[in-house]
């Protein structure tokens, strides 16, 4: 959504304090935590979230994970094939989150206190290289998962057992974990055979 609105968000005209642009439909809800419904959070960006991970698609053909930090006003980036995606092809990925999460949350802001305290400035951004597990072709996307799990659950640096020898192993353990997530899956009566350890950081 971020990025295949850029272009509107960025030729649409501010007003005089910056504001007005168009952003992608949607983008309040995000902000405001009611979506995605099934695990709506109603929790504010800025206000009860400070960091916020997502895995961003490069060209239909590579996964890499970002994690922002709000009050850092920085985005740290773990690329999995660090070769596959140039310097400059990532200034041009990161782009639209660098602009329009700023813009944001300073847009959607509820009262002149929360406005006042961010800018419109564009966020920073660097892609971490060192202690960054790499993977192969088609590993991408658990990578991207994994990446954000670990350091959503303070494995920095990265555990040794996120490699591609446990790789099989991560997947299928983060299958398991998707699927327990799913909503209908309270329904099932008998969960014994999802509950195998498939922990790789004993």
């Amino acid at each position: 959504m971020w990025r295949d609105k850029y272009g509107e968000f960025k030729s649409s005209e501010p007003d005089h304090n910056g504001l007005g642009r168009r952003l992608p439909g949607g983008s309040w809800d995000l902000y405001a935590g009611i979506v995605p419904t099934f695990c709506a959070s109603n929790k504010t960006w800025g206000v009860d979230i400070d960091e916020i991970y997502a895995p961003v698609n490069f060209q239909n053909d590579h996964w890499i994970a970002i994690w922002i930090s709000i009050p850092k006003r920085h985005i740290l980036v773990w690329d999995s094939i660090v070769k596959h995606i140039s310097k400059a092809e990532l200034d041009e990925i990161m782009e639209p989150f660098l602009t329009m999460v700023p813009y944001l949350l300073v847009e959607c802001a509820s009262t002149d206190e929360e406005r006042i305290k961010y800018s419109l400035e564009p966020f920073t951004y660097e892609r971490q290289t060192t202690g960054v597990p790499q993977c192969i072709a088609g590993d991408c996307g658990v990578y991207a998962l994994k990446y954000m799990e670990c350091h959503a659950l303070g494995y920095t640096p990265f555990p040794a057992g996120f490699c591609e020898k446990n790789v099989k192993q991560i997947r299928e353990k983060m299958a398991h974990d998707i699927f327990h997530e799913t909503p209908g899956f309270e329904g099932i009566e008998d969960k014994s055979s999802y509950y195998n350890d498939l922990d790789t950081y004993g």
